[in-house]
């Protein structure tokens, strides 16, 4: 058995002392687990140890019960977490001078780093002896050449009992569940687009469940044609229940097939096919909720039955919009989103009473103002959908949100914007995008701890949305704790290779601790398209490294592309400021706010503004936009406190 700190390295280049701290800590409570499990210390390995045991039995449930107490200890208010990897191999070993060697060390030590944090990882020999003998399920990990080997290993990793679905914010457990995206079996590919939002329109309508937890599109979208079984899925996504199955349009008919799934199992809960009019599509949703409230053993209170009962339109062509509307918005990046306004304004002149078309679209609208649409006619518009949407539907999570977020970004009114996330996630617990700008908002007023809680109700419903883990990345950069979100970012990174965004971000993480010549490789590993944003970032992680021509050249572009088209000025003016044209840079702040974009809001933790931080006209505008200046006092209400110094961060994220 081989363990290993996770982060171990980062954590000492960052924090020498703290390093040693949790090590000696690491040390004084795994050593005295050994000998109940007759396990033999062969050695220290630096930051873990190689232990031999008599059997495969005792060292799993050695590894076990390392890992319980760890769970135990990390859970514990206050505590700086220590994550441990192990990797259990089954065979013959030479002994030479208090040492042991052969090939089953070697791949002992090579199946140690494929554990998660805090987990276990087998060979299929261990796994082999191990079968009926423990509680635990074993799960086949993706196959991959392990370096140094010559014969490829199979590796089992340990479902652990603290790695099911955590208990939701108001700490009833509740059962979690997937749907994945329904197929399109239409005899025109074009009907894509239906499957995809149908699918969209499931989850929104079971996640109005309140007995139920829903994973939102951004994560199951991932499954989309996947070969993955529902076991792996399920436990990919943390779920008790999959909801898969296909969609045939043709002309005016519409065929549903749907089986309900039970993950651990996979077992059908039920199933059933829907093949009816297209007019029919709502009473088919409703049907399903129902079906599946029933099967999951969830009470339906008379409001919620209400809820999933009530059709957003009477007019299919203006559902049919809105459902292209939400194709696009789901298949696009960034800057695409905008291809999908014009079907969402086209629903609402088709059905203008039709709340869900309005809700959307005010959400699309302010996340894209300021950044690559005008702000000023792009808030005003999002003013008046929002009133129609409440007006239509004061029931409605994604009016709240969209209300919520007007009041954040427009009105820069905290108290107003809380309200209306808070109202938004009690209409729909599931709601991911209200607990993510939430956080946001949390995080830009320096309350950092509340910010962690929105950040990770974010990720536990949309596990696979990276936008979440870096905003938990982020917030502990702003509490000093750059090592774990160092760590964090690593593994992010080991998934995604190809992604000049990661390698952004993470070269920053390690600007951040010192780490330049790090910082430099992730640099040079970040060419690649990415959004303007995120172009911006990258130039500023050069300026960082002393290379300041490279955001020079990107600052002519932006300038340029803000006299044809919007370009966000608070990018530009962090830019100057970070290459020591001050005033350049609060001139870009100034026409920032006459814009009507205030979007200094989100970015001003963000460290190229560090050189104008102190300046009295950056302060003045942080004083009219009602934000922190670093002299306030916690006064314990919505708005900004300062329950602890901030710390800048490097990416404007």
């Amino acid at each position: 058995m081989f363990t290993d700190i996770v982060g171990y390295t980062a954590l000492t280049q960052a924090d020498e002392e703290s390093a040693l701290r949790l090590l000696r800590e690491q040390e004084d409570l795994v050593r005295p687990l050994l000998p109940a499990y007759q396990g033999r210390e062969i050695k220290a390995t630096g930051d873990g140890f190689l232990v031999e045991f008599e059997s495969a039995l005792r060292a799993v449930q050695c590894a076990i019960d390392i890992q319980q107490h760890f769970q135990e200890r990390n859970a514990r208010a206050g505590v700086q977490p220590i994550q441990l990897r192990i990797g259990i191999h089954l065979g013959d070993v030479e002994e030479r001078g208090g040492d042991v060697y052969g090939d089953a060390v070697n791949i002992a030590s090579r199946i140690q780093p494929l554990a998660r944090p805090g987990g276990i990882c087998l060979s299929a020999e261990v796994s082999t002896q191990l079968r009926g003998k423990i509680p635990n399920r074993f799960e086949k990990l993706e196959s991959k050449p392990l370096k140094g080997l010559r014969l490829p290993v199979d590796v089992f990793r340990v479902v652990l009992p603290w790695e099911t679905p955590e208990p939701t914010l108001d700490g009833s457990a509740r059962p979690r569940l997937a749907v994945l995206p329904l197929t399109n079996i239409s005899p025109d590919p074009s009907d894509e687009y239906f499957a995809d939002g149908l699918t969209e329109e499931l989850i929104s309508s079971l996640s109005r469940l309140r007995g139920l937890r829903v994973i939102a599109r951004t994560s199951v979208g991932q499954y989309k044609s996947t070969s993955k079984t529902v076991a792996q899925i399920g436990d990919e996504l943390g779920v008790s229940s999959v909801l898969e199955g296909s969609v045939r349009k043709a002309g005016n008919r519409l065929r549903i097939t749907l089986q309900l799934i039970d993950a651990g199992t996979q077992d059908h809960i039920w199933a059933s096919s829907y093949d009816r009019e297209l007019d029919d599509v709502f009473a088919i949703q409703t049907e399903i909720a129902e079906k599946t409230a029933s099967a999951l053993k969830l009470e339906l209170l008379p409001p919620e039955r209400e809820s999933i009962q009530k059709e957003p339109t009477t007019n299919i062509a203006a559902y049919d919009l809105y459902l292209q509307g939400i194709h696009i918005d789901r298949q696009s990046v960034y800057e695409g989103l905008t291809e999908s306004i014009p079907f969402f304004e086209e629903a609402i002149r088709t059905d203008p009473g039709f709340s869900q078309a309005y809700a959307h679209l005010a959400n699309v609208l302010i996340g894209l103002a300021g950044d690559t649409l005008p702000a000023g006619a792009t808030f005003r518009r999002a003013q008046e959908l929002v009133a129609r949407a409440l007006e239509l539907d004061p029931n409605s999570s994604d009016a709240h949100l969209a209300r919520g977020n007007l009041a954040l970004q427009h009105d820069l009114d905290w108290e107003t914007a809380e309200a209306g996330f808070k109202r938004a996630i009690s209409l729909n617990p599931s709601n991911a995008n209200a607990h993510l700008w939430y956080a946001f908002l949390l995080r830009s007023v320096e309350r950092y701890d509340d910010a962690l809680r929105e950040f990770r109700a974010t990720a536990e419903l949309d596990p696979l949305w990276p936008v979440p883990q870096w905003g938990l990345r982020t917030v502990q950069c702003l509490l000093g704790d750059t090592a774990s979100a160092i760590v964090s970012a690593e593994a992010a990174r080991d998934r995604e290779p190809a992604n000049p965004y990661v390698h952004v971000r993470l070269g920053h993480m390690y600007a951040d601790a010192g780490r330049m010549d790090d910082a430099l490789v992730e640099a040079e590993l970040s060419a690649g398209s990415v959004p303007t944003r995120v172009e911006v970032d990258r130039a500023y992680l050069w300026v960082r490294l002393g290379k300041s021509g490279e955001a020079r050249r990107l600052l002519e572009a932006l300038e340029a592309a803000a006299r044809a088209r919007h370009a966000s000025p608070s990018w530009i003016a962090g830019l100057y400021a970070a290459i020591g044209e001050k005033e350049k840079a609060l001139e870009w702040l100034e026409r920032d706010g006459g814009e009507g974009a205030k979007s200094l809001w989100l970015r001003h933790q963000w460290s190229a503004y560090d050189p104008i931080r102190d300046d009295p006209r950056f302060r003045s505008m942080l004083e009219r936009l009602h934000l922190p200046t670093g002299d306030k006092p916690d006064t314990g209400r919505p708005g900004p406190g300062r329950p602890r110094p901030p710390r800048q961060i490097g990416a404007i994220g």
